[in-house]
């Protein structure tokens, strides 16, 4: 019936494994998001005459796959919002790099200025005039045949950080041309998925973790959990 890979849902909230490719929102390319789908799902799983109401609480980009949450009601976006701008959830991603990270666990601490135009963020070492203060944790998980799975937890949520702060150690992500990969993946994917959201359920108030399984790729196969 769906075309979406649901790994939790309540009156209250609906939780996705977003494939890589998907837009969790519409843009200017007029392709149809993670958001219209879950409106078809819900319309068609309920048997709902009309309207249906899905509020986009994050987003992740486009290449990226991973743990998306979604809303039900009005209410529970509010207060997923809430969560989120006050940095109260509690997100963990997997990256793929061709580099083992040195060293091989620490913090990253970057002022990012993005580009719009041309759709890319620059990791400064400095605060400049429009720059945007970017830290995350990483540690390197485990090697395989060239690979390196490195678990990110970003302190913040700025665009494109995750991407360009592995960057700047050296370590691009596998297929993410835009920050140094030197050769894309089959799918244009980038190696980068949303593994684990944590966060307090509007209603309930009880915490939840929900994780995502890697995508069923190839070249995520030996790092499968």
């Amino acid at each position: 019936m769906s075309k979406l890979d649901i790994l939790l849902e309540d009156n209250h909230l609906l939780v996705v494994n977003k494939p890589s490719g998907m837009l969790v929102q519409g843009d200017e390319t007029g392709d149809v998001p993670l958001s219209e789908l879950a409106k078809e799902y819900l319309k068609e799983k309920y048997q709902k005459p009309g309207n249906v109401f899905v509020g986009v609480v994050h987003r992740l980009d486009r290449p990226v796959s991973g743990v998306v949450l979604l809303a039900k009601t009005s209410k529970a976006l509010s207060r997923l919002n809430e969560q989120f701008s006050s940095r109260k959830t509690q997100k963990t991603y997997w990256a793929l790099t061709q580099r083992a990270p040195q060293p091989e666990a620490g913090t990253l601490v970057h002022w990012l200025i993005k580009d719009a135009a041309r759709n890319v963020t620059k990791a400064l070492t400095q605060e400049k005039p429009g720059s945007q203060r970017a830290e995350l944790s990483y540690q390197l998980l485990t090697s395989h045949a060239g690979k390196h799975l490195i678990e990110v937890i970003p302190i913040t949520g700025r665009p494109h950080q995750i991407r360009v702060q592995l960057a700047s150690l050296k370590c691009p992500i596998w297929g993410d041309l835009k920050y140094g990969a030197p050769e894309p993946m089959p799918n244009k994917s980038i190696c980068l998925h949303a593994r684990e959201l944590g966060f307090e359920h509007p209603v309930l108030k009880t915490w939840i973790t929900v994780q995502a399984p890697p995508p069923s790729l190839p070249i995520w196969q030996p790092f499968q959990p």
